[in-house]
Formats: C-alpha cells, sequence, structure tokens
C-alpha cells in the first residue's frame, strides 16, 4: 500500500509541478510591430537565462492596446503612448522600454542609400498624392545631378492601427498645414493615395516588390530587409540621414515622467543633427499584482539589466540608466 502511495504522491507533484511550471513560464504578449524583432530576441534571450517563456505577436499597437485592456495578454505593446487619463480609464500602467527611428524607405531602380532628399515640402505633398512621378521638378530641385526615372509614386503605408502610423502621420502634421487639416494623425488614418500593408513587414514587402514605391518602416526592419533609405529634413531645417547618432539626439530630449505614465513623443525634436521621426516604444500592463502581470515585469526588467547589447545589434537605443531606475521604482510601487 506504501508503494502505491508513494507512486501516486509523486504523481500528483509531477502534475502540479507541470501546471504551475506550465502557467509560470508562459508571458503573454501583443503590439507594436516596432517592437518586435527586439522583444522576440530578449524573449530568446531570456528564456534561455531563466526558462520563462514569452511569446509575443507583432500585431500592431491598436491591436496590442485592445488586447491588453481586455485581459487577453499579459502586457500590450505600443508606440502612441496613452494619456494619463486614457490608462486611468483603461486601468493600465505604462512605461517605455525602448527608443527607436523610423525610416522612409523607396524602390528606385539604381538608387542607393541617402542618395535621395526629400524636403519637409516635398514629403506630405507625395504622401497626398500630389507629387505623382519621381522627377518633378520639386523632387528634382533638391537633388541636383541625380537622374530620376519618369515612373509613377506608389506610396505604401499600414493598413493596420499602427504605433508607426501615429508618429510617421504626427511628424507630416508637424511639418504640413494642409496635411494636418485634410489627414491629421492617429494610429489609423484616411490615406488620400497608396496600398496598405499590415505591420512592418507588410509595408518592407509591398516596398521590395513596387517599383517606384515609398513607404515607412522602424529601423530594424531596413536593416534586415536591405531596402533604400532617403535623407530628410529635421526640425532646424538640416538635412540628416538616418542613424544610430541621430536618433539618440532626438531620444535625449526625452523627459521621462511616472506622474503621466512616461507619456512623451520624439518625433519632430529640436536640434540640428536629430532625425525628425524617432519614437519610443511603450508597455502596457493591467494594474493588477497578479502573476503573470508580475512575470510580464520581471521579463522587462531583465531586458533593462541584461537586454541593451541585443537592442543595439537591432538599431534600437536602449533607456538611460536613470529613467530605468524611474520605471524600476515606478512598477515595484505598483507591486509589480
Amino acid at each position: 500500500m506504501s508503494y502505491f502511495k508513494s507512486i501516486f504522491f509523486a504523481t500528483l507533484f509531477l502534475v502540479f509541478s507541470w501546471f504551475g511550471n506550465s502557467y509560470a513560464t508562459n508571458i503573454n504578449g501583443a503590439g507594436s510591430t516596432f517592437a518586435y524583432p527586439v522583444y522576440t530576441k530578449w524573449a530568446y534571450e531570456y528564456e534561455k537565462a531563466t526558462g520563462n517563456k514569452v511569446n509575443y505577436q507583432g500585431v500592431g499597437s491598436g491591436a496590442g492596446i485592445q488586447q491588453v485592456s481586455q485581459g487577453v495578454v499579459a502586457f500590450g505593446g505600443t508606440d502612441m503612448c496613452l494619456s494619463e487619463q486614457e490608462l486611468n480609464k483603461k486601468n493600465l500602467l505604462q512605461f517605455p522600454s525602448l527608443v527607436g527611428g523610423i525610416v522612409l524607405v523607396v524602390n528606385i531602380p539604381g538608387l542607393k542609400d541617402n542618395q535621395l532628399k526629400l524636403s519637409n515640402a516635398v514629403v506630405p505633398k507625395i504622401f497626398m498624392g500630389e507629387i505623382k512621378y519621381w522627377n518633378d521638378p520639386q523632387i528634382e530641385k533638391d537633388n541636383p545631378g541625380l537622374r530620376l526615372p519618369h515612373i509613377p509614386i506608389t506610396v505604401v503605408h499600414r493598413a493596420d492601427g499602427s504605433g508607426t502610423n501615429w508618429n510617421v502621420t504626427y511628424w507630416l502634421s508637424q511639418i504640413s498645414k494642409a496635411w494636418n487639416e485634410k489627414v491629421h494623425y492617429g494610429l489609423s488614418v484616411n490615406w488620400p493615395v497608396g496600398v496598405g500593408g499590415k505591420g512592418n513587414m507588410g509595408v518592407s514587402n509591398y516596398v521590395k516588390q513596387i517599383k517606384g514605391s515609398i513607404g515607412y518602416v522602424e529601423y530594424a526592419f531596413w536593416l534586415q530587409n536591405h531596402l533604400t533609405s532617403v535623407e530628410l529634413q529635421n526640425k532646424a531645417g538640416k538635412w540628416v540621414i538616418p542613424s544610430i547618432a541621430a536618433f539618440k539626439e532626438a531620444a535625449a530630449k526625452a523627459q521621462w515622467a511616472p506622474q503621466n505614465g512616461f507619456c512623451q513623443s520624439l518625433a519632430y525634436q529640436p536640434g540640428v543633427n536629430t532625425w525628425p521621426i524617432v519614437s519610443g516604444t511603450f508597455v502596457l500592463i493591467p494594474k493588477k499584482p497578479t502573476l503573470p502581470h508580475k512575470e510580464a515585469a520581471e521579463f522587462f526588467k531583465w531586458g533593462f539589466a541584461h537586454g541593451d547589447k541585443a537592442a543595439e545589434s537591432l538599431g534600437y537605443i536602449p533607456l538611460p540608466k536613470n529613467t530605468k531606475d524611474k520605471i524600476i521604482k515606478y512598477l515595484n510601487e505598483n507591486k509589480l
């Protein structure tokens, strides 16, 4: 009898251990495709280091906000930060995890990275469909000596609710009164022209496939997909190329504060060397000190301590130590 009791209790222990581990080691998140490359890389290293598994789906910021608000996932990712009022309404905590740049990319035969300059006057007209061909005199004016073909321009934009959309359309609203009045900015907007791709990868694929196209993707997707970037004008009117140094110049302007959920836009920051389209990417976690939410917080604490090298290898800007310390204090105060 004692033998069977031993077998029973041993089996029971294994069953409870298995269920406990499977629950403890599965952390589900969804949202920002901007953050997808680094979150999945962190998740791989985190599982090796801790045994805990993080499943992150890059479904777009809008879907990420919705899923975390509905309790479908333990954390959401968004590149459009929510206001203090929205956070309170949805009962969410928010903090930045990284900073990254958004790059305009083109598919023009024979063109190399940053050979093409697109001014603040020209870009909104392209995205509104007012400039229709690449050899338009308004484009040629800023590109003397560059032979541009007479091929139609195809705008490729995001088809899903997207924080990348928010940042790009916010930037367009800052540089163009016409864009701000007719289209404005948001996770989703009514694009005047173009085709829509789902996620950064969808936009990348369309740009690669369509001759004469222009789109916008997060810097890591530009790197991974060997797309052709362009030179832009910043708020100071200076020509700048997309680079880690230019992203850092914009990131240095951030004044993160826990009082408003660390919400701040980094698009179109001042400075002669800043890149004009830079974004923080944010994490949303419900204000519930339950196990999956605590584990999600632990994942990001681990990323802050051990993930900078991986982030930098993908072209992201890690947060400064003082900001990380503020976030960890914020999470601890909320029992996460």
